[in-house]
């Protein structure tokens, strides 16, 4: 599971860096489909500001946008080590997770993104008033 979380990081993180040309030269975003349909935020706006300030050492605003994109840069950086130590046989090759761990991760995978929608709703001022 880290590994394909880290892959898609590293996925991110190409993309955070080619994205800045492709946009200054056609314009073209990438918008939030449930922001633009009903104003509400969901928990990953903001992330692709995020990935391209970090990608441009431009860590506070990469934090305003989205705080999550520092789990998801660690995840990256992480693994290319595991991987490898994995393929040298260094280190075994990951087990299944157990039923209790996959309920684990999804209540902390959850937490994570009903935190990243509070802290979204904030940032964007969103109100249920």
């Amino acid at each position: 599971m880290p590994e394909r979380i880290g892959g898609f990081g590293v996925l991110v993180a190409g993309a955070a860096v080619l994205w800045p040309a492709v946009t200054s030269r056609t314009g073209a975003g990438v918008p939030c489909m449930l922001r633009t349909l009903t104003g509400v935020p969901c928990p990953g706006c903001g992330l692709t500001t995020a990935a391209v300030a970090l990608v441009r050492g431009e860590f506070g605003a990469a934090l305003h946008a989205n705080p999550v994109i520092f789990g998801l840069a660690a995840l990256a950086v992480a693994v290319g080590p595991l991987v490898a130590l994995r393929a040298a046989g260094v280190l075994a090759p990951p087990k299944p997770w157990s039923p209790a761990g996959r309920r684990r991760t999804e209540w902390l995978a959850g937490l994570l993104a009903t935190a990243s929608w509070l802290f979204q709703l904030h940032r964007l001022g969103v109100s249920w008033a």
